[in-house]
């Protein structure tokens, strides 16, 4: 295959609008998916802070909310300030990524719609009619363009909009060419979350990027369809391919100069260069092809001979991309040329429409003007209106479709009484060590009556600054209650997603109410209902100062987006209490705190109360208690062992089902689950808890006892899903790759580089560390959603982890329920694309996942919110423990290993429980 160098960049014709291309239709090819999937609509609306438009606005998936519609222009395009995006969105899970980057390149956030969310009428006319974008991009996504329903509207976009410069993104690129008569094929290895370097023939796209072997431009890949280059019509020229044959991990391609500081001994050393040499060879989920044949170089990038669209293969906007974001700014030099190239071929009397989300529906008044850039522009050509047509007859059409997300932006309703708390605490310094530590807290303060309703948040292993702070209390206070919600049996995001809510208050009290919208609309009203004065929490290092402390189980990502499993969990969907009263003990410093949050000038004496017990607190005596307490509950429970809900060969037919939805371009990662049960009668759960603790101690710990459910969770989770911070700093921590500790300290070490190193581990923590990013991207202000940590392996007491931290800072026109919506459930618990792999997986697992793979924490009355994802956990009910646990299956998986990580993880728990026998 020869490719063509190009010497100087297209020149395009003088056009008044845009035409429709002269091409022949480009007939379906047929695709292999998902049984009974079906694409769902999910919108979002999003209120916009008019002074913050042109570099901070947050646009949600979901709808083109507003105009603002300019006066004449003699030269429209000539002086662009800013170039207007639109985003098609193939309903993937790196969309905000772009989203991100073209929000800081373009000073301006793009509008991102759905490909199958308008019309063709209505995108004509924003295209044409009213001139509202300067070019469009396409994103990558999961299947195949051969796919009406992966594709939506985007290949009549290629064909059809030979006027306006389009970028597509990995399926974007593949539709490109498929639009045009090329094949699109599978590659000869799936390829997801590995690196190629990368050549090209210099065109404009490419401005500014080296070329080919050791240039230092390297581009993460996420595929397992390409074009094939034999196939390219005469129409679409290569303008990159692959240098080599060969991928790297990320790892490969970063300068290892401190690995001689980091393992200076003779014995390290020679583990590093064996691990590493072996990762090359074979070993250690290597990447070398089965029958030992090579593969060709692959085409990366195409453009088309006459029009200005371009493709590219790999995804420019990933953390471990070079020059990705040279490529967008690029792409934004291609699309300024272009209009000043056209500019002079425009009526003199074309109106310019200016259309950006601003909207939420049945909502008017929520516009500002927005400063255009434009040195023509003068403060009349920008004009506010109330509801533009076009915009309005698009509300009315959406307000017809199944909403999947509720509203990520939330002004409280004025039907909502607010109600304002206040709280009071006391400190006592280097108190907890002098009475046992936080467990004898605990079990004086809480412990006793089987420690029914009760709650700790239990930072049990508190080395390297992993966490620092432990949360406990019970029912106590006058505004003590608890929410239990179900999800109703009709549960759909095609239809409601519904459900029951009971909530019983401090005195008994119980009442029901059948929530139409779901769970986090109504979670959402109540925190920010709830009002506060920030004098009273000055001085506190934490940020939990009372309010919800509960899980939301998996099943809620239908109120998501996602589409409804199908399984009903047996236990509750969500269950919160509301904490008035608690005690947190910030092991730095061992200073033990108790707070009280109470209604304006009511007092209540659980403070004087609380700080005499700890006063009187005999560490010695409660620990000789809590010993015989448990030496009595050892022989109780039953000596059964597990029962896993799916035998070994069924979990390795599954991930086998798994590697060929990957192959044929479903997923790029599918993070499969199992359960494991067992009955184990009236045990002594708190104790149970705490051998678990001891065995297993871990920084995103938690005990919840719902004693009215007969639910107890005893979690010993190493994973934060999501933070938000007094300062408004999203922080997630997801953790890809697990590797058992060894038996000696230098099979201990050999194992620890051995998962550092390992491409398998290292794609698919990149594979969610994107995801992430992306569920970031949604919430976070444009250009603040970065990766301080990529890819660090922390060490726990049975396993080794690989783990990322990504963060970004939440604009300030979004709660912190809107935060958890955008990314929840964690990806570390789907894969990616989030909603298709959800589906995939809804269709290969056998039972509800209910508390397994949802989250654990709290959302303080004050907005701030910590919680993690529910891993390495016991859920007790109704007197069976069960545990869950998978792992991700990428392309490089093997079944059998896929198993024995599996089996890995279930360990720890599994054997506090056995231990008891």
């Amino acid at each position: 295959m020869s490719f063509t160098l190009c010497s100087s960049e297209i020149t395009y014709p003088n056009v008044d609008g845009l035409r429709s291309a002269k091409a022949n239709p480009v007939a379906s090819k047929s695709f292999i998916r998902a049984d009974g999937y079906i694409k769902k609509h999910y919108i979002q609306a999003s209120h916009l802070d008019a002074r913050k438009s042109v570099t901070s606005s947050h646009l949600v998936p979901g709808h083109l909310e507003g105009s603002f519609m300019g006066k004449k222009q003699k030269e429209p395009r000539k002086n662009l300030g800013f170039v207007r995006t639109l985003l098609i969105d193939n309903y993937d899970s790196y969309t905000y990524n772009i989203y991100q980057e073209l929000s800081v390149i373009n000073g301006l956030p793009p509008v991102v719609v759905r490909n199958d969310e308008l019309t063709w009428n209505e995108i004509c006319r924003f295209l044409n009619e009213e001139n509202a974008f300067d070019n469009i991009v396409i994103s990558p996504g999961p299947g195949s363009p051969a796919c009406p329903a992966d594709i939506g509207v985007c290949l009549q976009l290629l064909l059809e909009c030979r006027d306006i410069p389009i970028l597509g993104v990995c399926l974007g690129h593949q539709a490109l060419g498929y639009a045009h008569g090329a094949q699109v094929i599978h590659a000869y290895e799936p390829i997801h979350g590995r690196l190629s370097e990368i050549e090209h023939n210099g065109c404009k796209l490419f401005a500014n990027i080296p070329s080919g072997r050791n240039s230092g431009f390297k581009v993460v890949r996420y595929h397992s369809l390409v074009i094939d280059a034999k196939s390219l019509p005469k129409e679409l020229i290569p303008i990159a391919w692959t240098s080599s044959d060969n991928t790297l991990s990320f790892l490969e391609t970063q300068k290892f100069d401190v690995i001689s500081d980091a393992y200076d001994s003779e014995t390290q050393q020679a583990n590093f260069h064996s691990v590493l040499s072996q990762s090359k060879n074979g070993s250690y989920w290597s990447n070398s092809h089965a029958n030992g044949t090579k593969s060709r170089k692959v085409v990366m990038g195409i453009r088309h001979a006459t029009w200005p669209h371009y493709g590219v293969q790999f995804h420019p906007e990933s953390v471990a991309t070079t020059y990705g974001r040279q490529i967008f700014k690029n792409f934004k030099e291609i699309t300024r040329d272009y209009w000043l190239q056209m500019s002079s071929s425009f009526r003199g009397d074309r109106h310019i429409h200016y259309t950006v989300s601003m909207q939420v529906p049945h909502v008017n008044g929520l516009f500002g003007k927005v400063p255009t850039g434009r040195r023509s522009t003068k403060r009349a050509d920008v004009q506010f209106i109330g509801e533009a047509c076009s915009s309005r007859q698009l509300m009315q059409e959406a307000d017809k479709r199944s909403l999947g997300f509720l509203d990520m932006v939330k002004i409280l309703p004025s039907n909502i009484s607010s109600k304002f708390l206040k709280l009071k605490w006391r400190k006592f310094d280097h108190f907890s060590r002098e009475v046992g530590g936080a467990r004898n807290i605990f079990c004086e303060l809480f412990g006793k009556n089987k420690a029914e309703n009760t709650f700790w948040l239990d930072s049990s292993s508190t080395e390297k600054g992993r966490a620092r702070f432990s949360f406990m209390g019970g029912k106590g206070g006058s505004l003590w209650k608890q929410l239990t919600f179900r999800l109703s049996e009709e549960s759909d995001v095609a239809s409601k997603h519904g459900g029951h809510l009971l909530i019983e208050d401090a005195e008994g009290s119980i009442t029901s109410t059948f929530l139409e919208e779901g769970f986090f609309e109504y979670f959402d009203k109540e925190l920010l209902s709830l009002c506060h004065d920030e004098k009273d929490y000055e001085g506190l290092p934490f940020d939990f100062h009372g309010g919800f402390i509960g899980y939301i189980g998996y099943n809620l990502k239908v109120e998501c987006g996602a589409a409804s499993s199908g399984h009903k969990s047996t236990t509750p969907d969500a269950c919160f209490f509301f904490a008035d009263n608690l005690v947190v003990i910030d092991h730095h410093f061992d200073d033990v705190y108790i707070l009280s949050l109470h209604k304006g000038n009511t007092t209540n004496s659980w403070l004087d109360d609380t700080e005499q017990k700890l006063l009187s607190l005999k560490a010695s005596a409660t620990r000789k208690s809590d010993e015989k307490s448990l030496q009595t509950v050892t022989n109780s429970l039953h000596k059964a062992s597990f029962c896993s809900d799916k035998s070994r060969e069924q979990y390795i037919r599954d991930v086998e089902k798994c590697l060929k939805y990957i192959k044929d371009g479903e997923s790029y990662e599918l993070c499969l689950t199992t359960q494991i049960r067992k009955f184990i009668g009236e045990v002594d759960r708190l104790r149970l808890y705490f051998h678990l603790r001891e065995k297993n101690p871990a920084p995103y710990a938690a005990w919840l006892h719902f004693s009215k459910e007969n639910l107890c969770i005893c979690s010993s989770s190493p994973e934060r899903f999501l933070r938000l911070d007094r300062n408004g700093i999203l922080e997630a921590k997801p953790i890809k790759g697990t590797i058992a500790r060894g038996a000696t300290v230098e099979e201990d070490e050999r194992l620890k580089l051995q998962l550092q190193y390992s491409e398998k581990d290292q794609a698919e923590n990149l594979m969610i560390v994107d995801l992430l990013r992306n569920d970031l991207g949604r919430v976070c202000e444009p250009g603040t959603v970065h990766v301080p940590h990529l890819m660090e392996v922390e060490s726990y007491a049975t396993v080794h982890t690989m783990v990322s931290t990504i963060r970004g800072e939440k604009q300030s026109n979004v709660s912190a329920v809107g935060c958890v919506k955008a990314a929840f459930p964690g990806g570390s618990m789907t894969g990616a694309p989030k909603l298709r792999s959800m589906e995939l997986l809804d269709s290969i697992e056998s039972c509800s996942r209910g508390i397994y793979s949802g989250s654990i924490g709290f959302f303080s009355y004050n907005q701030t919110f910590d919680l993690n994802i529910v891993i390495r956990t016991v859920v007790i009910h109704e007197n069976e423990a069960s545990i869950g646990a998978g792992g991700a299956i990428i392309a490089l998986s093997d079944p059998e290993k896929e198993y024995e990580e599996m089996v890995l993880k279930t360990r720890a728990p599994a054997n506090a429980v056995m231990e008891f026998q």
